[in-house]
C-alpha cells in the first residue's frame, strides 16, 4: 500500500522520465513481505539501456526493473535505498522521510 505522495511530485517524476532522464521519487510504503521497510523509492528511465546503466552502478539487476509500459523503474527499500538516495544527492527526499 503506497501513500504520502502529493500529486504534484508525481507529475514532476512522470515529466522527468518522459523527458529521458533518470527520476526519483519516494512514498510511504507497508508490504508484509517486506518487514521493517516503510519507504520505497522508485528510480525510473523511459530509456531502458540508460536505466540498466544506472543500476550497474549500484549492483542493480536489469531483471529487477519492473517493466512498466510507460513508467519502467526500478524500486528500492532499506538500507539500499538510503545508500543510494545519499550517492545520488536526493536530499530533499532523504530528509523529508527521515531516511
Amino acid at each position: 500500500m503506497a501513500f504520502g505522495l502529493k500529486r504534484q511530485d508525481v507529475k514532476k517524476w512522470k515529466a522527468s522520465i518522459d523527458s529521458g532522464e533518470i527520476a526519483f521519487i519516494t512514498h510511504y510504503w507497508l508490504d508484509d513481505r517486506f518487514p521493517g521497510c516503510t519507504t520505497v523509492t522508485k528510480v525510473g528511465c523511459k530509456d531502458i539501456n540508460a536505466l540498466v546503466a544506472w543500476g550497474k552502478k549500484y549492483g542493480l539487476q536489469p531483471s529487477w526493473i519492473h517493466r512498466d509500459e510507460k513508467y519502467p523503474h526500478f524500486d528500492l527499500f532499506g538500507e539500499r535505498q538510503k545508500e543510494i538516495l545519499l550517492k545520488e544527492g536526493q536530499w530533499e527526499q532523504i530528509n523529508r522521510f527521515k531516511l
